[in-house]
């Protein structure tokens, strides 16, 4: 098994997460793929793991300045996935990839000056376990919810990063359901949320108001603090793992019939 940095030959496989089995895949759109067009300018790097001419895991990191947390001289680790499932390839988990990935992007983390790297945990045992990354050396920095921060400093001077949190919430439209559908495109699983809730808001026509909201520009995520996520009149729908088209359209649906009723009450 070698980490390399990503070439043509399995660019397919990292924009689908090496998942091109999946069905469910194929509803995740082109956004990672817009998201990697803008991000590999501003110094997205990607290492992938393969075993002969399999790719088998990956990791993504970015600055800190183009990520969702508040850090100075630091990368953020996006993700690290390692093939767990029986389709495809198999599973390569429990193979020590993962622990190779985070070796190999901290070297090339340090060989570019930074002071430091920085990633998101759960605190709950599922995947990107925060406890996983305590045992490679990192410390936590901060915490939102189930969402922790860890990071590792690499110079004395470095400053712990914190979470960029939500500081609006959407605005509803009046006499209609408001969905407000954010993506940022790193996440094919949130691009996959994203692409449902669409399809599904477009099914009540003028009963509903589909507010789309992109966090690829920085700009639009700080304004928001918000990076992927889905509201339905302004209740934050569970996105991970990501609800089924069927569970989408439902709640939808649900608040439809609400709003119809009340608009019909008041005549």
């Amino acid at each position: 098994m070698d980490i390399i940095d990503l070439t043509e030959k399995f660019h397919g496989q990292y924009l689908c997460c090496l998942e091109e089995w999946s069905d469910d895949m194929k509803e995740s759109g082109d956004h990672k793929a817009k998201w990697y067009s803008l991000m590999k300018d501003k110094g997205l790097r990607v290492k992938m793991a393969v075993d002969g001419d399999r790719a088998c895991g990956m990791i993504q990191y970015l600055p800190s300045e183009q990520s969702m947390i508040d850090g100075a001289d630091l990368y953020f680790i996006n993700c690290i996935w390692v093939h767990g499932y029986k389709q495809g390839i198999g599973n390569y988990q429990k193979r020590g990839i993962g622990k190779a990935l985070l070796q190999a992007a901290e070297e090339d983390i340090r060989a570019m000056g930074r002071k430091g790297v920085a990633a998101w945990g759960l605190s709950i045992p599922v995947w990107m376990k925060a406890s996983w990354f305590k045992k490679q050396g990192y410390k936590k920095a901060d915490k939102n919810g189930m969402a922790v921060l860890v990071w590792k400093s690499f110079q004395d001077e470095a400053v712990p990063p914190r979470w960029i949190r939500a500081k609006k919430k959407p605005q509803l439209t009046a006499g209609k359901v408001t969905v407000t559908a954010f993506t940022n495109g790193w996440c094919p699983a949130q691009n996959i949320v994203f692409e449902r809730a669409k399809r599904a808001a477009q099914e009540f026509g003028d009963a509903v108001d589909l507010q789309e909201i992109r966090t690829s520009d920085r700009t639009v995520f700080c304004e928001w603090g918000i990076a992927d996520a889905l509201f339905i009149d302004g209740k934050e729908l569970r996105t991970g793992p990501p609800p089924s088209f069927k569970k989408i359209r439902c709640r939808i649906a649900g608040r439809v019939k609400r709003t119809a009723r009340r608009l019909n009450q008041l005549k």
